[in-house]
């Protein structure tokens, strides 16, 4: 019994700390703006093509645990010019990009961005890379000049 007991806390414990791990792995909504803010301000300093090479870089400055910089013109053609976790999404027209309730995804970013404010957040529904379950996911979108700078987390 006393076995039993021991490995029944043991158990329960590890339990705990998995999840304790995995909500450490998870950014903040403000870890979120704080990255972009970065990638803003790296991207005034010195300019498209070396800031949308560091946001493109997995183990660059712009990648932090879930958090990452994506970018897209602000022009609302619906083009990635970054993306710092799926680098084959560079290029491509995202435009009529759904989540998985058929909500807009880019075409929210550039409404907001391109809206009074010049940035805000977008709720959609997305895969969690760790999880792999579709998740609520909020993304921080700012516009800077003529792109648009992102980065989300899960709810």
């Amino acid at each position: 019994m006393k076995y039993l007991l021991k490995s029944l806390v043991l158990s329960v414990f590890a339990l705990l700390m998995t999840g304790a791990v995995i909500a450490a792995e998870k950014g903040s909504r403000d870890e979120a703006v704080a990255l972009v803010k970065k990638a803003a301000a790296y991207l005034r300093e010195n300019g498209k093509e070396k800031a949308f090479a560091e946001f493109n870089k997995p183990d660059g400055p712009f990648v932090d645990r879930d958090l990452y910089i994506f970018a897209y013109s602000a022009g609302g053609d619906g083009t990635n010019l970054a993306h710092g976790a799926n680098p084959k999404l560079i290029g491509k027209n995202l435009l009529e990009l759904r989540d998985a309730d058929g909500k807009p995804i880019v075409k929210n970013f550039i409404e907001v961005a391109n809206g009074k404010t010049g940035n805000g957040w977008v709720d959609y529904k997305w895969a969690n890379p760790l999880t792999k379950a579709v998740e609520a996911k909020t993304s921080y979108v700012e516009k800077v000049g003529d792109v648009i700078l992102g980065s989300g987390v899960y709810k």
